[in-house]
């Protein structure tokens, strides 16, 4: 093994981000991550996680952490609003008897796992930073950081998420996020017994589901239609999560909702997605996760294909003679994957919205969760 670079920096500390990192060291790559949050805070409730990303889990080396403080299960049931169970859709297994299905965890206790094994991987993690300048040379690509320092690198990875200054400055082309006309609402709430893998209730033009994250937690998200630019925070969010649920009489859902208070971890946010054209890198730079396909959260599947882009980059560079090779196998690999991860998402999300047929929405998720199944 000959690896094409010796020196990486990664810009962004979230999944993507600190995923490659533990993969570039594994071959003994020398990484910087910057992170521009000095407490290296992951906000949010819950987190759906496919069999996918439990498979990626295995090969980055948390799984077994994952599986103590997550939850894993499978199958997804869908009811009517009233209750009327519709159908069961199985979650594939991905052929290995060690990975589940499914399963969810607490976003900030999944990206503490990744944190800790990023540290350990020996990875140089510098917080409270980011790049201000990124000038390309023949001979590596020199980084001005905004603590004044200034260092030279052999490729700069951007993993700086769907907002990314990389994408911004070195590939002023692309286009920005583009909300698809649904919000998102989560809250964190006590498991009830009877909730055992994710179920979803599914109206004309509004969905709420339930997931179990852990022996004692569950989170709830409700996709919503709303106006571009809305947000909904702090005590109204809670009155207005309550009173949204109204429009599903299902007596699990009812008791759900009057269990909803202040302590829930309520939030709200409108949906975007974004799916950049290849080319991915330019010369020493090279874009991963949601910086070149965020998605929506209809399959579960943003974290996964962000943390599998790592994977297979790390491998890449490891494995081929020069990094140009390196960087068109690894965007050849991730395209159409990732194209159907966003587009299946996106398109979910128009049927919710016109209150479209809920026979293709069904057929579009069983699909897309098997293609995910598939081998990366």
């Amino acid at each position: 093994m000959n690896p094409s670079v010796s020196k990486v920096l990664v810009i962004g500390g979230g999944f993507s981000g600190m995923s490659v990192c533990i993969e570039l060291r594994k071959y003994g790559i020398e990484v910087d991550l910057v992170e521009i949050d000095p407490n290296w805070r992951a906000e949010g409730a819950g987190i759906s996680i496919g069999g996918a990303t439990l498979r990626a889990f295995k090969t980055l080396g948390i799984l077994d952490e994952y599986l103590k403080i997550g939850s894993a299960h499978s199958g997804l049931d869908v009811h009517a609003p009233h209750g009327v169970h519709l159908a069961h859709i199985p979650t594939p297994l991905i052929g290995d008897p060690d990975i589940p299905s499914s399963g969810a965890i607490m976003r900030p206790a999944l990206a503490k796992i990744l944190a800790e094994k990023t540290k350990a991987s020996g990875a140089n993690v510098r917080l409270g930073i980011t790049f201000t300048e990124i000038k390309q040379g023949i001979d590596g690509a020199e980084v001005t950081f905004s603590d004044g320092t200034m260092y030279t690198y052999d490729l700069v990875i951007g993993a700086d998420g769907l907002y990314s200054q990389v994408r911004k400055t070195q590939f002023p082309e692309a286009a920005e996020p583009k909300y698809v006309g649904q919000g998102v609402w989560r809250a964190v709430l006590p498991r009830l017994p009877e909730v055992n893998n994710t179920m979803m209730w599914v109206g004309q033009h509004i969905k709420a589901g339930l997931n179990p994250m852990s022996k004692d937690q569950m989170y709830m998200f409700v996709t919503q239609d709303n106006a571009p630019g809305t947000w909904i925070k702090g005590e109204e969010a809670l009155v207005k999560l309550k009173d949204i649920m109204q429009a599903f009489p299902a007596p699990m859902l009812q008791q759900v909702a009057g269990m909803l208070d202040e302590h829930s971890y309520i939030n709200y946010r409108p949906l975007e997605n974004l799916l950049v054209p290849t080319p991915w890198y330019k010369g020493r730079v090279v874009l991963i996760g949601d910086t070149v396909h965020g998605t929506t959260p209809h399959l579960a599947s943003g974290a996964c294909i962000g943390i599998e882009d790592a994977i297979v980059l790390a491998e890449e560079l490891a494995h081929k003679p020069s990094l140009n090779e390196a960087l068109e196998t690894f965007q050849n690999r991730r395209w159409e994957r990732c194209r159907m991860v966003v587009e299946n998402s996106g398109r979910l999300a128009q049927i919710e919205i016109e209150g479209g047929d809920k026979q293709e929405h069904m057929g579009i998720m069983r699909d897309s969760m098997m293609a995910l199944a598939q081998p990366i």
